[in-house]
């Protein structure tokens, strides 16, 4: 959220955020934060410039966020390495998508996400209807989160 502000700040644009860059910047930090060598956990970011409205950009940021804290902690156990990768990008007309995939451990197989109740997973439900978006899920080769929605 902070990282969004300054963003907003530094454009002195207070109604749209250049998604592209406030991701380039968002996932080295959060893999900073978390204590991540950037040489084990590769980040690839493939995004196109875009400017979302803020209140685009504040449900997009944390989907983000959240997809991305749980491939650090959940999808390379014991060292393992491997990519994770945010992709950004225009859809057909007025949609965007959103999306986080790695060649991690993937998720298990009991993983259902209309029955999941975690935190995380009400972390991503939430933005994702405040966008009026509709989530997608493959679970593994790559494992893939990804989020479809409009603005406009």
């Amino acid at each position: 959220m902070a990282l969004i502000h300054q963003k907003l700040y530094e454009a002195k644009d207070f109604a749209q955020v250049d998604f592209r860059n406030f991701l380039q910047t968002m996932v080295p930090t959060l893999m900073s934060s978390c204590s991540v060598d950037p040489r084990r956990i590769v980040p690839k970011i493939r995004a196109e410039e875009m400017q979302l409205p803020i209140s685009a950009a504040v449900p997009c940021g944390l989907v983000v966020n959240e997809l991305v804290s749980n491939v650090l902690k959940h999808a390379f156990p014991e060292n393992r390495g491997g990519e994770v990768e945010i992709d950004f990008r225009r859809g057909s007309g007025s949609e965007v998508v959103l999306s986080v995939s790695d060649n991690g451990i993937g998720l298990p197989d009991s993983f259902n996400l209309p029955s999941t109740s975690t935190l995380g997973m009400q972390l991503l439900s939430l933005p994702a209807d405040q966008l009026g978006g509709e989530m997608g899920i493959r679970p593994a080769n790559p494992a893939r989160f990804s989020l479809r929605f409009s603005i406009g």
